[in-house]
């Protein structure tokens, strides 16, 4: 599986506060959506009993988000709180419920019904995997392995040859299609084929004339032929590596830093042009920058637990009012920003996740506004950070709900870390070591959201990890050598998360959740104060 920049390690744009339970609701229903192939009027979701949507979904807005996607809305819209009312007065209902699923191996494991208005009705299975990634693991009975990147074209024909023959129209038609996968059905053969464009209007009629075909021949009553639309960017091309230690020995190659060799690899695998992804991290780089510029207002959206700080910090800071204070005072305070609007359900980019989403926006404002890098060097350590991020991807997961803390603000600090070594100039070995000595001090750390959501103790991990990406930096700048390399550091995380118990991932059933002071602590209607 290629693991993508923007469509896994630094994004998606997404209404906080959870890429996995956020962004990945938003996902699924759109992606969901597009396989019904008419307008929704019903839709219900199943939650298990067992797993981390059914402890959070109402905190995190799971149900907004994917009321978004029902109604075919873009992930930030600006109308997010108001999805679930416009889909009654629309006459659509989206309905939850939280029951065993059997069979589900996930945590973020959901059965989704839909129904359209002409009459069409779709069953799926489906999961967030982290970050706002996505898979859908069965349609209508049948297993697939479908993640949202791809025009997905899923048929149930007659026989292997009619699904050959459908391959073979969508090969003239220039959709690029990949491997075909076809399994035994009850009565005929499913079909999956991904495709890197979307088929034309003219194939899928040729289709669908082929189908019914085929139908009234062989007396078979059950064609299906459905085609996704995908949520994410298409890879269009192999991956420029696949290990920290490939990244290192390119950059040395070619003479260049972490953050070139990672937009390099971001550029090959879409097949864009460096310019184009170069522009698109720019832009998810002014959202950054806006949301710790709004987190920093004093006055603002509320957040559900906590009261806005950030602002308060800096200015203590400035006025000489604080211990210490400092770059990383500022940087922290910058952190708490960007999570403050996460926690309100403000727009913000996933750094991996939203979970994580002030580190990398703290380090990437204060570079620019501290250090006085430009623009253009910002992104690039962004790159760099996402660099370190891609292994992440390739060797563990992004998700609390399977490894815990450290795999979401862990990971962020490490890439921050190495956002800082490459800022200021340092190879990809430092880079990858500076990322490494983070990750393995932040090894083991368990998410424990207090009542479900993502801001006790959130938003203070945010701002720590932010600042130790300096220190990390300077350690191996300074002369501290890195004995254990990022991959094996990856390897290690990911092992010690999956040693995890349930209680310790994401399901606010465990560490802080638990203390008498957090469970007493009053709880804000944020829905309620947006619609005031």
């Amino acid at each position: 599986m290629s693991q993508s920049i923007f469509n896994h390690v630094l994004g998606p744009v997404l209404h906080g506060p959870s890429s996995s339970h956020t962004a990945a609701a938003y996902h699924i229903a759109a992606l969901v959506r597009s396989f019904l192939g008419e307008e929704p009027v019903e839709a219900h979701v199943a939650f298990d009993e067992n797993g981390s949507w059914g402890q959070v979904y109402a905190q995190q807005g799971s149900d907004l988000a994917f009321a978004c996607g029902v109604l075919g809305w873009p992930i930030d819209d600006g109308r997010f709180f108001e999805a679930l009312e416009t889909a009654r007065r629309q006459g659509v209902t989206v309905a939850f419920s939280v029951t065993t699923l059997p069979g589900a191996e996930h945590p973020n494991d959901m059965d989704v019904r839909l129904r359209g208005r002409n009459g069409g009705e779709l069953r799926c299975r489906a999961r967030s995997v982290g970050g706002g990634a996505v898979l859908l693991t069965e349609m209508d009975g049948h297993p697939v392995h479908l993640e949202g990147d791809a025009h997905d074209v899923v048929a149930l024909v007659p026989s292997r040859e009619c699904a050959r023959a459908v391959c073979a129209a969508l090969e003239r038609d220039g959709a690029c299609p990949g491997e075909m996968v076809l399994s035994d059905a009850k009565e005929g053969v499913h079909l999956v084929v991904s495709c890197r464009r979307a088929p034309s209007p003219e194939v899928r009629r040729a289709l669908e004339a082929l189908l019914a075909e085929e139908r009234a021949r062989s007396g078979f009553a059950e064609s299906v032929l459905r085609v996704g639309t995908p949520v994410f960017f298409v890879p269009a091309g192999e991956p420029l590596f696949t290990s920290a230690a490939e990244a290192i020995r390119l950059a040395e190659e070619r003479g260049c830093g972490l953050g070139e060799i990672s937009r390099a690899y971001e550029a090959q695998l879409l097949g864009l042009s460096e310019e184009a992804v170069t522009a698109e991290m720019t832009r998810r780089y002014r959202i950054m920058r806006a949301s710790v510029e709004r987190g920093l207002c004093t006055e603002g959206d509320p957040m559900r637990l906590l009261d806005r700080s950030a602002g308060k910090v800096l200015a203590a800071e400035r006025e000489g009012r604080l211990p210490q204070g400092g770059l990383h005072t500022r940087t922290a305070a910058r952190a708490l920003a960007a999570m403050h609007e996460n926690s309100a359900m403000g727009v913000v980019v996933a750094a991996p996740t939203a979970g994580s989403a002030g580190v990398l926006p703290a380090v990437a404002v204060t570079l620019e506004e501290e250090w006085g890098l430009p623009e253009e060097q910002v992104v690039r350590s962004l790159f760099a950070a996402s660099g370190v991020g891609l292994v992440v991807a390739l060797r563990a997961t992004f998700a609390a709900e399977v490894a815990g803390c450290q795999v979401e603000i862990g990971a962020a600090g490490a890439m921050a870390a190495a956002a800082v070594a490459d800022a200021w100039g340092g190879s990809a070995q430092l880079a990858c070591d500076a990322a490494a000595v983070a990750f393995q001090n932040t090894m083991g750390s368990i998410c424990d959201p207090v009542q479900g959501c993502v801001e006790i103790p959130c938003h203070t991990r945010n701002a720590v990890a932010a600042a130790s990406a300096f220190v990390c930096a300077d350690l191996v700048a300074g002369g501290y050598v890195n004995a254990i390399p990022l991959d094996e550091t990856v390897d290690a995380v990911y092992a010690v998360g999956t040693m995890l118990p349930a209680e310790l991932r994401c399901t606010a059933r465990g560490g802080l959740s638990l203390c008498p002071s957090a469970l007493a602590l009053p709880m804000r209607d944020l829905r309620a104060s947006r619609r005031e």
